[in-house]
C-alpha cells in the first residue's frame, strides 16, 4: 500500500469518527431535552398570560402567585374610554389545584426542538378566585355602566319632497350579563384587557343607515307620483304617504309595488264611496228626515279595474286627477247622490212627488199593495207599450221599471182626485176606480199588479215624458 493510500484510509476513518461522534452528540442534546423538559415548560410557553417558558412546576406556581396578586384588567369602552380592576379590589387569588403539573405532563416534549419556533398558550381559570360580593361592587361600579345613551335603530323619515335616513344612534348602553361574563373570563384567564366593544358587550341598533339606503332610494323613485280621485265634493289623494304602505319586496328583496295592496286600497274606497244598497238620510216631501236603505240606485267601483288602473298609474308614474272606474253610476257623485230631480213615493200616504231640480213637477196619488218594496232604485228603460211585470196582463201605454218586475205604470180611469193630502185625511177612499167603492189604495184586494205603482194615466205621461232612465226613485213608508 502506498503512503497516498495510507493517508486517504485514514482521513475516511477520521471523518467516520467524527460523524459517529456527533450522531451521539446529537442524540445526547435530544435524550437530554426530553429529560429536561419534562421537568420545564417549553419554550414559548405561556400561562393565563404569563410568559413560563424553561420553568418548573415550582417556578411557574410562584409566578403566577407573584403576577396574581399584582393583577390589572383594562376595560376599554366604547370611545376611547378605559376603566381598570385591580386584584386588590376583588381579592383575587392564585390556588394550585394542579393543573401546572397537569400542563407540564401532557406537554409533548418528545419535539422539544420545534417548540423555538412555536408559542403554545395555556389558560388555567380554576386556579384563580376573587370574592364574589366585592367582584359585583366592583363591576357595578364601572363608570360604563352609569348614565347610558340608549341605542336607536336608523329608519326611514318621510319629508315633504320625498324620503331620507335618519341615522342610527349607537349609544352606550351595555348589556351587564356579557359584561360581567366576559371581565370575569378574563380575571380567570389572566387577559389583561377587555375590550368591551371587540368582545360584544355594547347593546348595538338592529338597523343602520347603510341597511337602508337602498330602500330609500327605491322608495323615494316608486312613490314619485300623486293620483288624486275627484268625487266632487270630496277628494281622495294616493301620494307618497299612501303609496309607501302599498310597497312589498320581490324575489330579489328590491322594493316594488304590490298589486294585492293597491287593490286593497281600492277596496277601502269602495267601502267608503260606493252607495248601492246603503242608508241614506232623506228629507220628505212633508220635510221629515228619514232613513231609507236597500234598492239598486247608487254608486259602484269596478274594483278590479279601477285597481289595475290605478297600478298603471303608479307604476308609470302617471300624476293625473280622475274619476274611478264605475260599474254603475248614479245622479250625483256627491254625499247627496240622490241629488235633485227624483221621484218620491211615500206607500204610507200613498202619495208621489215627482222633482225636477228641486221643484216638483207632479204631485198625484198612487195605488200600491203590500209586497211593492221599499228602497232607492235606479229608473230603468220607459215603454210606451208594455204588460207590466212581465206578466200576460193587460198592456199599458207608460210603463217605467225600476226592477225586474216591478215599476210604476198608468192606470186609465184610476181617480185619486178625492184625497186630501193634509195630514188629517182619511185615505180610506182613495185609490179606487170606483170612487164608491171605498176599497183602501194600500191594499192587496186591489186588482192591480203585485209590487207595481199605478197612477192616473195622465199623471203617468206627464211622469214618463219628463223622466230619463236612471233618476232615483225613492220608496218609504
Amino acid at each position: 500500500m502506498t503512503e497516498e493510500n495510507k493517508s486517504m484510509d485514514k482521513g475516511r476513518k477520521l471523518l467516520i469518527g467524527l460523524i459517529i461522534v456527533l450522531l451521539l452528540l446529537t442524540a445526547g442534546a435530544y435524550f437530554f431535552g426530553v429529560y429536561y423538559f419534562t421537568g420545564h415548560f417549553l419554550p414559548g410557553s405561556q400561562v393565563n398570560g404569563f410568559n413560563c417558558s424553561y420553568m418548573t412546576e415550582d417556578e411557574t406556581e410562584n409566578l403566577l402567585k407573584q403576577k396574581t396578586a399584582v393583577y390589572a384588567l383594562a376595560v376599554r369602552t366604547r370611545g376611547d374610554g378605559q376603566e381598570g380592576i385591580t386584584a386588590e379590589e376583588i381579592n383575587l387569588q392564585y390556588t394550585s389545584d394542579g393543573s401546572v403539573r397537569k400542563l407540564l405532563h401532557d406537554q409533548n416534549r418528545f419535539i422539544w426542538f420545534l417548540a423555538f419556533s412555536q408559542q403554545q398558550t395555556y389558560e388555567l381559570p380554576a386556579s384563580v378566585s376573587y370574592d364574589e360580593d366585592l367582584f359585583k361592587t366592583k363591576i357595578d361600579s364601572l363608570k360604563c355602566l352609569q348614565n347610558n345613551v340608549e341605542p336607536e335603530d336608523a329608519y326611514i323619515r318621510e319629508l315633504e319632497d320625498g324620503f331620507e335616513v335618519v341615522p342610527e344612534i349607537e349609544g352606550t348602553k351595555i348589556d351587564y350579563k356579557k359584561l360581567t361574563e366576559d371581565i370575569s373570563d378574563a380575571v380567570k384567564t389572566g387577559r389583561t384587557v377587555a375590550d368591551l366593544e371587540e368582545d360584544g358587550c355594547y347593546i348595538n341598533p338592529t338597523a343602520y343607515a347603510s341597511d337602508l339606503t337602498k330602500d330609500c332610494e327605491q322608495m323615494n323613485d316608486l312613490t314619485d307620483v300623486v293620483v288624486t280621485y275627484d268625487f266632487s265634493d270630496r277628494k281622495e289623494t294616493v301620494d307618497r304617504s299612501v303609496i309607501k304602505g302599498m310597497l312589498d319586496r320581490d324575489e330579489n328583496d328590491n322594493l316594488v309595488v304590490s298589486k294585492d295592496a293597491v287593490a286593497a286600497y281600492v277596496a277601502e274606497l269602495a267601502s267608503k264611496y260606493d252607495t248601492a244598497g246603503t242608508e241614506r238620510t232623506f228629507s220628505t216631501y212633508d220635510n221629515r228626515d228619514i232613513t231609507v236603505s236597500g234598492g239598486n240606485y247608487g254608486w259602484v267601483i269596478d274594483q278590479q279595474k279601477e285597481a289595475d288602473a290605478l297600478y298603471k298609474d303608479i307604476t308609470e308614474k302617471k300624476t293625473e286627477v280622475r274619476e274611478p272606474v264605475y260599474e254603475q253610476k248614479a245622479s250625483s257623485r256627491k254625499i247627496n247622490d240622490i241629488g235633485y230631480s227624483y221621484i218620491e213615493i211615500d206607500l204610507s200616504a200613498q202619495r208621489m212627488v215627482l222633482y225636477q231640480s228641486g221643484s216638483p213637477v207632479v204631485d198625484t196619488g198612487l195605488v200600491a199593495d203590500s209586497s211593492t218594496p221599499t228602497g232607492i232604485y235606479a229608473l230603468g228603460e220607459k215603454e210606451s207599450s208594455a204588460v207590466p211585470g212581465g206578466g200576460a196582463g193587460e198592456t199599458v201605454n207608460f210603463w217605467m221599471p225600476f226592477t225586474d218586475k216591478t215599476g210604476i205604470y198608468g192606470k186609465a180611469g184610476l181617480d185619486v182626485t178625492g184625497y186630501d193630502f193634509s195630514d188629517d185625511a182619511d185615505i180610506a177612499a182613495f185609490g179606487s176606480d170606483d170612487e164608491s167603492s171605498g176599497t183602501s189604495g194600500f191594499s192587496d184586494s186591489w186588482p192591480g199588479i203585485e209590487g207595481c205603482i199605478a197612477v192616473p194615466e195622465e199623471q203617468a205621461q206627464t211622469i214618463y215624458q219628463t223622466v230619463e232612465s236612471g233618476i232615483p226613485v225613492v220608496i218609504y213608508k
